[in-house]
């Protein structure tokens, strides 16, 4: 049976040296064995271990959660495949459908003509137009600005603002084994306050806010824990680090 060193198995599956001796640490994934220089040995069974873990992470479980399904006694590894089979197929359904809204409102946009509220929505919530209507009793002008700004941008650039989006969120997704303090994270978080100027000005009080709404609003925490559970209450930890720091207005 083949063995690998930490190293190798970092570049096998894409992970870094220091996520595995994490995994170590935190009692979740321990090696086969260690060599007589001390170093870490992982063998096949260490290998479908990790990639259990790799596709619990994908779902959205935390590495707690994830360390008491691997825990149980009663753990099957064939049971647990067709289980994150299911939950992925359900997952790329719900992708497919929003990336089916992605390319109409990318038409629309094309078209310069408005979207309606089920084109613009579809397979963001039951609460899309309730939402919609919140967002311009509470901000007024600043929504339709916000829509002019977009419709500004054309085709091809409002297409790389979602994609620069949906990157910087998973990359918060990704981080969240590190403290929100972290330079990694408020790297991450400098890169999102950016971002968010594509559409409106930020200041430091509305980017508290923002954080601040991710957590208390039930959509926005549903959003963000579709990436991956607990990344609304990661984001905001990040959010007022960063503005306390003196960062936001920077």
């Amino acid at each position: 049976m083949k063995k690998y060193t930490v190293k190798q198995l970092a570049k096998l599956s894409g992970t870094s040296v220091r996520t595995l001796h994490h995994y170590d640490e935190i009692r979740l994934l321990k090696p086969h064995k260690r060599s007589h220089a001390g170093y870490r040995v992982y063998g096949e069974l260490e290998l479908l271990k990790l990639q259990q873990i790799l596709f619990f992470k994908e779902l959205g479980y935390s590495l707690e959660e994830i360390r008491k399904i691997l825990g149980d006694p009663g753990y099957d590894f064939t049971q647990s495949l067709m289980r994150q089979k299911t939950e992925m197929k359900a997952k790329a359904k719900r992708i497919n459908t929003l990336l089916t809204t992605i390319d109409k409102t990318l038409n629309k946009l094309n078209q310069n003509t408005m979207l309606d509220d089920k084109e613009l929505y579809e397979g963001l919530g039951e609460n899309a137009k309730a939402y919609q209507k919140e967002a311009e009793e509470k901000w007024g002008d600043e929504v339709k600005k916000t829509e002019d700004r977009i419709r500004k941008m054309g085709k091809d650039k409002w297409a790389e603002v979602q994609k620069e989006g949906d990157m910087i969120t998973q990359k918060l997704a990704d981080l969240m084994d590190l403290e929100p303090r972290s330079p990694e994270v408020q790297e991450a978080i400098s890169l999102w306050y950016k971002h968010l100027h594509h559409f409106y000005e930020v200041s430091e009080d509305r980017f508290r806010g923002l954080g601040q709404m991710y957590v208390q609003d039930d959509r926005f925490r549903a959003h963000y824990d579709k990436y991956r559970k607990g990344l609304a209450d990661f984001i905001n930890k990040a959010i007022q680090i960063f503005c306390d720091n003196g960062k936001a207005g920077n």
